[in-house]
C-alpha cells in the first residue's frame, strides 16, 4: 500500500439495507476510526461546521485525541453535516481505493439514518424536507400570494421562529406555479435536430418557486434546434429527505420517479436538470444506493447538468455560439453539488465562450445547503460560511453575480449592499443569446 496516489475516489455503494447498517456500536467504532483520521489530517476545518466541532470536542478533551471525547457528543458533528460531499470528493486522500477507505459525508449519512430510524428527527425538518407537499401547497393558485405576504412579514417570521424554528432573517423564495407559456413549451418543432432530445426534469423547487429557470432551459435547447420537453410529472429528487437520513422516503421517490425517467431515456431523450443537487442524485447518490438497479444505471449515463450537456455540444460542434450581447464581468459561485459530479467546471467554461465576457469562478461553500440555512440553529453558522464567498462577490464587483443553484446564490447576495440579486447562469445565457 501506498500513501497517496493520483487514482479517481471510488465511492462505495451505500450497504443501507443491511441491519448492521443501523448498528449504533458498529456506528460509533467506525466514527471514532474516521475521527480519529480526520484528527491528524484537518484539511477540510475550513469547509463546513462538522470538522470545526469535530477538532473542538477533541482539543477540549482531557485527552486531547479523539478517545476523550464523549461519544454521545458525536452527534453534534452530525447535525453540522449537509452532505455536500465537498470533503470527500475535493480534499481527503483518504477515499478508496485508499487503503483507510474512509467516505466521512456518507459515515454521517449513516448517523443520520440512524438517528431518522430512532425517531429523533424533528418535525420541522421532517415538514421542511416533504417538498412536494410543501412548496406544492404553498406554490398553489391563491395560496402562493398569501404564502409570499406572510413570509414578507417581519412579525410572522418571528412567530415562526419561535413556534418552528424558521429564523427571521433566512432568505426564502417566492412561491409561483409555472406559466401557462411554460407548461405548453414542450410543442415540436419542424427544425428540430432528431438526434438531440432533451427532457427536463421539472423539479420540486424549480416548478414551486423558480420556474423561470425552466424556462430558461426550454428557451436555450429551442434556439439550438433541440427537441426537448418537460418532465412535469416528476417527484422530489430525494435530495432533502436523504439528508435528513430518511432513506426509505429516498427509495419511494425513487420509485416515482423512475418510470417517466426511463420512458425518455427509451425514447431517445436525454436528461437535464437545472438544479445541481437532483443530478447529483441520479448520478450518484441513488446508484450507491441501489448498485444493482440496472436502469439506474441507464438513467446515470444520460442525466446531465445544463452546461455539461451544452459543453458536449460545443465540442460536436452542434450548438450556436452567435450571441448577441456580452455578460461584462461574471462573479460566478460553483455550486458544491455541481462540483463533486466530477465533470469540471462547464459553467465557466460555456460563459467564457460568450464574447467580452470575463468569469471569476468562485470555489466556497455558500453555506445554504437545502434547510441549513434556514434553520434557526443553524442560520448564522451558514452566513459565517457565506462570508467570504459574499467578500470575494464585494471584490470583484461584477455585472453579473449568479451560481447554479439559486438557493446558494440567493444566500449569496443576502444582505449584500453591492449586488441587487443573484442571476442564474442559464438566465445569463438566455440574455447573451437575446431571447
Amino acid at each position: 500500500m501506498k500513501e497517496g496516489n493520483l487514482e479517481a475516489p471510488k465511492r462505495a455503494p451505500i450497504d443501507w439495507k443491511n441491519p448492521e447498517y443501523y448498528d449504533q456500536q458498529s456506528l460509533e467504532k467506525e466514527m471514532e476510526r474516521v475521527f480519529d483520521a480526520c484528527h491528524g489530517c484537518r484539511r477540510c476545518v475550513s469547509l463546513c461546521d462538522s470538522f470545526p466541532t469535530l477538532f473542538d470536542l477533541i482539543d477540549e478533551s482531557d485527552t486531547f485525541e479523539v478517545d476523550g471525547v464523549d461519544k454521545g457528543d458525536y452527534i453534534k458533528v452530525v447535525d453540522e453535516c449537509f452532505l455536500c460531499d465537498l470533503c470527500a470528493e475535493t480534499k481527503c486522500p483518504y477515499l478508496p481505493p485508499h487503503e483507510w477507505a474512509i467516505d466521512f459525508p456518507h459515515l454521517m449519512l449513516r448517523a443520520k439514518a440512524i438517528k431518522h430510524e430512532s425517531k429523533k428527527s424533528r418535525w420541522r425538518d421532517k415538514v421542511l424536507t416533504s417538498t412536494d407537499a410543501t412548496l406544492g401547497t404553498a406554490s398553489s393558485p391563491g395560496i402562493a400570494p398569501i404564502v409570499n405576504k406572510a413570509l414578507d412579514s417581519k412579525t410572522i417570521r418571528k412567530v415562526l421562529d419561535k413556534s418552528v424554528g424558521i429564523h427571521p432573517e433566512a432568505p426564502v423564495p417566492k412561491f409561483a406555479r409555472p406559466t401557462k407559456t411554460t407548461s405548453n413549451s414542450n410543442v415540436e418543432r419542424e427544425d428540430t435536430q432528431d438526434q438531440l432530445k432533451v427532457a427536463i426534469f421539472a423539479t420540486c423547487y424549480d416548478k414551486n418557486t423558480e420556474s423561470s429557470l425552466i424556462e430558461d432551459l426550454m428557451a436555450i435547447l429551442n434556439h439550438n434546434a433541440i427537441h426537448s420537453k418537460i418532465i412535469w410529472d416528476a417527484n422530489c429528487c430525494g435530495m432533502p429527505k436523504l439528508e435528513l437520513g430518511d432513506l426509505k422516503q429516498v427509495e419511494r421517490a425513487k420509485n416515482a420517479n423512475l418510470p417517466h425517467l426511463i420512458e425518455a431515456v427509451d425514447e431517445g431523450y436525454q436528461i437535464v436538470s437545472a438544479i445541481p443537487s437532483c443530478v447529483l442524485m441520479f448520478k450518484q447518490e441513488l446508484p450507491l444506493m441501489f448498485p444493482e438497479q440496472q436502469d439506474l444505471t441507464k438513467i446515470k449515463e444520460n442525466f446531465f447538468d445544463p452546461f455539461e450537456y451544452l459543453m458536449l455540444l460545443v465540442k460536436k460542434e452542434k450548438i450556436n455560439l452567435e450571441f448577441k450581447h456580452s455578460l461584462g464581468k461574471v462573479s460566478y459561485h460553483a455550486a458544491c453539488h455541481q462540483r463533486v459530479q466530477n465533470v469540471g467546471a462547464k459553467t465557466r467554461e460555456f460563459l467564457c465562450l460568450i464574447p467580452g465576457s470575463e468569469v471569476d469562478m468562485i470555489e466556497r461553500c455558500s453555506g445554504h445547503d437545502g434547510t441549513y440555512a434556514v434553520r434557526s440553529e443553524s442560520y448564522e453558522k451558514a452566513m459565517k460560511i457565506a462570508r467570504p464567498v459574499q467578500r470575494q462577490v464585494s471584490e470583484q464587483n461584477a455585472d453579473y453575480v449568479g451560481s447554479d443553484c439559486p438557493m446558494a446564490g440567493r444566500l449569496i447576495t443576502h444582505n449584500l449592499d453591492t449586488v441587487e440579486e443573484s442571476v442564474h447562469p442559464l438566465t445569463m445565457v438566455r440574455h447573451a443569446y437575446g431571447i
